[in-house]
């Protein structure tokens, strides 16, 4: 706590405040306030999206609140919270908010930690007072009211084993074995939020309950609401509601568990066979901030340290993996929680290995902890990680009154859980501005000398477990460690160039054409070298272009002869950077500017995808001129990514979910070298010059690409940068085509069934229904439709009726190319021996909606549901950007009759889509089981 405390009054000092240390203030447009009871609350008022709500209740409660003999019950109670409340007997909730279009899932959802349990009702119409008055109702539910019957727990039983199941991979088990050494003689060793399966299939109603009411009480909730609200009236209806609810006087002590000290280096070790990346964890442990002090101008630019050095740090490192023989794949450091803890921080760098490699990953990332905490930063790294922070604190300053409910909702909720602090963006960005400045590179190289200790570190490294491969020992990361720390290293050096992206900007081009299109909002021009751009202003956000371009062609044109090199492409073709400068030194350039384009390309198009500020729009298209006019190749940086690939790809094959997949495509497509997934073998095929032959022909005709670009649009503003580096591209005018290339799925009725070694066995079921469908608006919308009737259903009858599955997912589309392709994908894991049972009610279920329709009240959620959907994409700027693209480049509106189609469909439309569709009988079933010698082995 010393080692802390001496960094907030270094914070303090250089904060100019040496004799004191101001308290932030809250920020004005939220109202917040306690009850007599203890419960918090937070209000605000916020306009995006437009006429919307969000409600949450934060429960300062979760899995280490619990003793052994009740793992599990945290989360159990969230889940129970949904079946039954006072207010909302049985499913009655649930029903009520879907046929409102709150969608269970996306709108309706909970999570549970170790320190915390966190419900929420997002996206709920603010126009409907009778609605609004209920979801504050429910969250009084959820605070003193769920009914924990007992019929409703024996079914639940179900569903959380196959959460469970479907959860329980490589990674649960791999921290399952790291908690016990991480946390010695800490209550943190033992409390996975998803319990025991022992205690969730055994537990007395009794025990459950007794729970609820000893833990979900009001000293230790918050209340969010955050929309389209009136803040006074609001306030007012939680009061009145929750006023009422009494504190236990003899209520237990909510202790947080502390996380003792270590003097000596831990190093835990944990492997599975299913693991499929070697990852390495070094913590150097130190006391969190006090939360009273978290609150403090001292404490927020303590914050604002760790930050620039986290920055920094990470940009080393990914100088580092951009050369070949890099000893990591990846490394990244941050300052935040321990592990899993509340109660005790820890300067963290993650870094991911070769499996025979793990002392030199770990020397690597000690190396170059080590040589910040020796010679610290430079002043130009420092200068650039304080302008890019500084410059992301703007952008969210510019766009201060165009930000959505849930983000504020959920600052409010770490407020209330974590402490964190909430003064508001101004005055957070005004902070800033005048204070990092003066801020020298010394305290922050102070600071993270005085965070990387000599005491309190922790190694953690997890891996795959396989025959002949033997990881070092406790002894050897030790000698690792202290080899490092024993060595003389160099400072770090850089080469700091001050060239501008465009040393010349190029000749101007000319616009050929106008047009305008009042139905859309949009300027359309022809420009003089045959690009298309298209226009729409927006004002859904303050500071936000964004942009998108397409032309025909892609790896169609080779995929067929050259099926490794066209995968490939989308990934290799950027490697080298752009114009004069690598991967590494391009963010250098662009320091402090909110702008992006990257090259895109698909199947049948390339393109660009980017965003901006702005004042950085300039900068966006530059990069895009870029990279048609000067792609850059770098065989160091490529001979890195091929070594990154095949350790990321190793031990891919050890997942049992890989093969599911690998069976899946290949019932879907047969042998088909197009759709096959890449192996680590393939790499050795891969042909950089070819790729990069590839992307210069693809993107030699600047004159077929249609340019979108939605945003803050001064038509005068960017057209002299649009006709500077858009206008001025030469190459070929004709317009591009793709080719035809073979996709077809299998046709017929087939079955596949297959065993694999697993060692969390459970069934795997994937059914794909296919087929030809025009490609329309509303074929598109039916399938959607379908596929969320279906969702509603299998909810019902497979997850809660049978307890049979975490969950059944969903999927219907088609296709634009191969045109007219339509899949509809069921999948869901479960117990092996329920596998067939449950996959009879799937295609019973299925075939209901075909021959009898849906039911009217499952149509009417998704039909509700889709209407406020659409409502609430009109106001995204990403929604229109797809929009612009679709009627312009492919010449398809997709937006205009979208409500006219929907609101005339009816379910007997809905039935006789489904059965024309599945009437074209082609259908494939594919299930992985463990193999039976491993089950028994269990």
């Amino acid at each position: 706590m010393k080692r802390v405390l001496s960094l907030l009054l270094l914070m303090a000092s250089v904060c100019l405040m040496a004799q004191q240390n101001p308290v932030l203030p809250t920020d004005p447009a939220v109202r917040t306030g306690k009850l007599e009871n203890g419960l918090t609350y937070y209000i605000r008022q916020n306009k995006t999206p437009e006429n919307r709500v969000d409600f949450y209740i934060a429960q300062n409660v979760g899995s280490m609140q619990e003793e052994d003999p009740q793992a599990g019950l945290a989360h159990f109670l969230e889940h129970m919270a949904f079946n039954g409340t006072t207010h909302f007997p049985g499913k009655s909730m649930l029903n009520y908010l879907q046929d409102n279009g709150i969608q269970f899932g996306g709108n309706i959802n909970a999570y549970t930690s170790f320190d915390q349990t966190v419900y929420y009702i997002s996206n709920v119409p603010a126009d409907n007072k009778n609605l609004v008055d209920s979801c504050i109702l429910v969250l009084y539910d959820w605070s003193c009211g769920i009914a924990l019957e007992e019929e409703e727990l024996d079914k639940e039983r179900g569903v959380i084993r196959e959460e469970w199941r479907t959860r329980g991979g490589s990674q649960q088990r791999l921290t399952d074995k790291l908690l016990p050494a991480l946390y010695p003689g800490s209550k943190y060793a033992n409390r996975m939020p998803i319990g025991s399966i022992d205690v969730i299939n055994n537990f007395k109603p009794e025990e459950i309950r007794a729970y609820y009411h000893k833990w979900y009480r009001p000293d230790l909730q918050g209340i969010i609401i955050v929309g389209d609200v009136n803040v006074d009236e609001t306030e007012k209806k939680v009061k009145n509601l929750f006023s009422g609810i009494k504190l236990d006087e003899n209520r237990a002590e909510r202790v947080y568990f502390p996380v003792p000290d270590n003097d000596e280096p831990i190093v835990a070790i944990a492997t599975d066979k299913e693991a499929r990346n070697t990852l390495i964890r070094l913590f150097y442990k130190h006391d969190a901030v006090p939360r009273e002090m978290l609150n403090t101008q001292a404490g927020y630019m303590m914050n604002y340290v760790t930050n620039v050095a986290a920055i920094m740090f990470n940009d080393r490192f990914n100088e580092i993996t951009q050369k070949p023989n890099a000893p990591f794949t990846f490394a990244q450091a941050y300052n935040s929680d321990y592990f899993v803890a509340k109660t005790k921080d820890a300067w963290t760098v993650v870094a991911g290995s070769a499996e025979d490699k793990v002392d030199e990953a770990l020397a690597a990332i000690v190396r170059e902890t080590e040589r910040v905490k020796k010679h610290g930063f430079t002043a130009s790294e420092y200068e650039r990680a304080r302008t890019n922070l500084l410059q992301s604190v703007e952008n969210a300053y510019n766009n201060r009154d165009k930000q959505k409910n849930n983000a504020y909702a959920e600052e409010y909720v770490r407020s209330f859980t974590d402490g964190e602090p909430i003064p508001g963006i101004e005055y957070e960005y005004q902070l800033l501005q005048s204070v990092a400045p003066q801020i020298p590179v010394e305290a922050i190289n102070q600071t993270i000398q005085q965070l990387i200790g000599e005491k309190n570190i922790v190694v953690a490294v997890t891996g795959p477990e396989k025959e002949g491969l033997t990881y070092p020992g406790k002894d050897e990361l030790l000698g690792a460690l202290a080899s490092v720390k024993a060595e003389e290293i160099e400072p770090y050096a850089e080469e700091v160039s001050d060239e501008p992206l465009i040393a010349e900007p190029p000749a101007p081009g000319t616009i050929a054409e106008v047009k305008k299109d009042e139905a859309f909002g949009t300027t359309v021009w022809k420009l003089s070298n045959g690009v298309t751009v298209v226009l729409k202003d927006t004002d859904f956000k303050d500071d936000e272009i964004r942009m998108m371009a397409f032309s025909y062609g892609g790896t169609s044109q080779y995929v067929v002869q050259d099926p490794v090199n066209a995968k490939m492409a989308g990934q290799v073709m950027t490697l080298g950077g752009v114009g004069n400068f690598s991967t590494t030194e391009l963010p250098k350039v662009l320091a402090g500017k909110t702008a992006s384009a990257r090259p895109i390309i698909s199947m049948t198009t390339q393109g660009f995808a980017g965003s901006s500020s702005i004042k950085d729009f300039e900068t966006m298209l530059q990069l895009v001129y870029l990279y048609f006019t000067a792609p850059r190749t770098d065989q160091e940086a490529f001979a890195s990514f091929l070594q990154r690939a095949e350790i990321q790809m190793k031990n891919i094959e050890a997942e049992p979910s890989v093969a599911f997949q690998d069976s899946i495509l290949k019932t879907i497509y047969g042998d088909n070298p197009i759709t096959k997934r890449m192996k680590a073998e393939d790499l050795k095929k891969i042909d950089y010059p070819r790729i990069m032959e590839m992307y210069k022909q693809s993107f030699v005709n600047p004159g077929s690409f249609v340019f979108s670009f939605v945003g803050n649009i001064d038509e005068d503003a960017v057209k002299p940068v649009i006709l500077q580096y858009l206008g001025s591209l030469k190459g070929k005018y004709a317009q591009n085509t793709f080719i035809q290339v073979p996709l077809d799925v299998t046709k017929g009725r087939q079955k596949s069934s297959f065993e694999r070694e697993m060692q969390n066995p459970k069934g795997s079921v994937y059914n794909v229904y296919s087929g030809k469908t025009e490609f329309n608006l509303k074929n598109s919308i039916l399938m959607s439709m379908f596929e969320q009737i279906l969702r509603i259903v299998y909810t019902e009858k497979v997850r809660e009726d049978e307890g049979g599955t975490y969950g059944v997912g969903t999927n219907g589309s088609i296709a634009r190319y191969p045109e007219g392709q339509t899949l509809l994908e069921i999948s869901f894991d479960t117990d092996p021996d329920k596998a067939n049972h449950l996959n009879e009610i799937v295609e019973k279920e299925l075939k209901a909606v075909a021959e009898q329709g849906p039911r009217q009240e499952d149509f009417t959620k998704v039909k509700e549901h889709m209407v406020k959907k659409y409502d609430e994409d009109n106001k995204e700027n990403g929604y229109w950007l797809g929009q612009l693209q679709s009627k312009y480049f492919y010449g398809q509106d997709r937006h205009s009759d979208y409500l006219t189609i929907l609101n005339t469909i009816t379910p007997q439309h809905v039935q006789e889509f489904a059965k024309t569709f599945l009437s074209q009988g082609n259908e494939a079933t594919v299930i992985m089981l463990p193999k039976k010698a491993v089950e028994e082995k269990k």
